[in-house]
């Protein structure tokens, strides 16, 4: 009994001091308005907290700079008909099913580059970043990547000041959004290639990277463990036999697109948004017009 008491006394207290934290966190930042208002949630400060150990100091340094880079890129003004050739591959796009936790699903495959441009390949991920956050459940904040290796070669590969890029876009500017990012079937020589990328990654979303091997058990189970089989698409050994189709996406995109402006037009108190940065209430994304 006291044990039980004590754990939840316990509990209590440590959510009491990361709520001051929160607190201590908003105060530091000051007036907010329009979009960076928005954008600063409760569960969007829990975030940078989180990425900075709950170092109020550090959060507050990240949370400024990613404010400084969304008012000059604005990532969520960028529009699918802007970047659609980017797509029109399948290198990137969401899938249509979540994994078991309920968290959307970026599918890459780096060996359907189509493009040259580093900066809108990178414009074009943003825009899936912002997509897959925007179509979260109302109790997800994360994501998972699934990148299928199948075809890649060096020739093919990202480039690494585009590699940086991104790591640096996603870790500093999305903090705690992606959940795990599955590699399928790399090849050997995608070694030589990780060992100058993984110096980019700090700790945390290092260990988010799984390498996954077909045939292997162990990549077995925790691809069973993370999504449904019947919903996985066959690149990646489930029993989905679905493809691309850049037409179909192009539809939901330019759906979504509307759903974005809607909100980021409106005011902090009547948006379509929870406080997740997450659509509140769409149709379920396995029921969308994607294939």
């Amino acid at each position: 009994m006291l044990r039980r008491w004590y754990g939840g006394s316990k509990h209590e207290q440590d959510n009491d001091e990361r709520q001051a934290k929160l607190n201590e966190l908003r105060a530091a930042l000051g007036p907010l308005s329009g979009r960076a208002l928005q954008y600063c949630s409760d569960a969007c400060l829990r975030r940078y907290l989180e990425a900075r150990n709950w170092n109020v100091h550090k959060s507050k340094k990240m949370l400024e700079e990613t404010l400084k880079w969304r008012a000059a890129y604005k990532p969520e003004d960028i529009h699918w008909d802007e970047v659609a050739v980017e797509g029109e591959t399948g290198k990137v796009y969401r899938a249509d099913f979540f994994d078991r936790f309920g968290r959307t699903v970026l599918v890459l495959t780096p060996a359907k580059q189509n493009t040259t441009s580093q900066d809108n390949q990178l414009r074009h991920l943003v825009y899936l970043l912002e997509n897959a956050i925007m179509n979260l459940p109302s109790d997800q904040e994360q994501m998972v990547w699934l990148i299928d290796f199948t075809g890649w070669s060096l020739t093919n590969s990202v480039p690494i000041r585009t590699a940086r890029e991104t790591t640096n876009i996603l870790q500093n500017h999305y903090p705690e959004r992606l959940a795990g990012a599955f590699l399928y079937n790399p090849p050997r020589i995608f070694e030589a290639f990780w060992k100058v990328v993984k110096y980019f990654l700090d700790p945390k979303t290092f260990e988010k990277v799984k390498f996954i091997y077909p045939k292997n058990d162990e990549s077995a189970r925790l691809m069973q463990q993370t999504f449904d089989l019947d919903k996985l698409q066959t690149a990646f050994g489930g029993n989905n036999n679905s493809q691309y189709d850049h037409e179909e996406f192009s539809k939901l995109m330019r759906q979504d697109d509307i759903k974005t402006a809607r909100y980021w037009m409106s005011d902090n108190k009547s948006n379509e948004l929870n406080g997740n940065g997450n659509l509140a209430s769409q149709p379920d994304i396995k029921d969308s017009a994607h294939p």
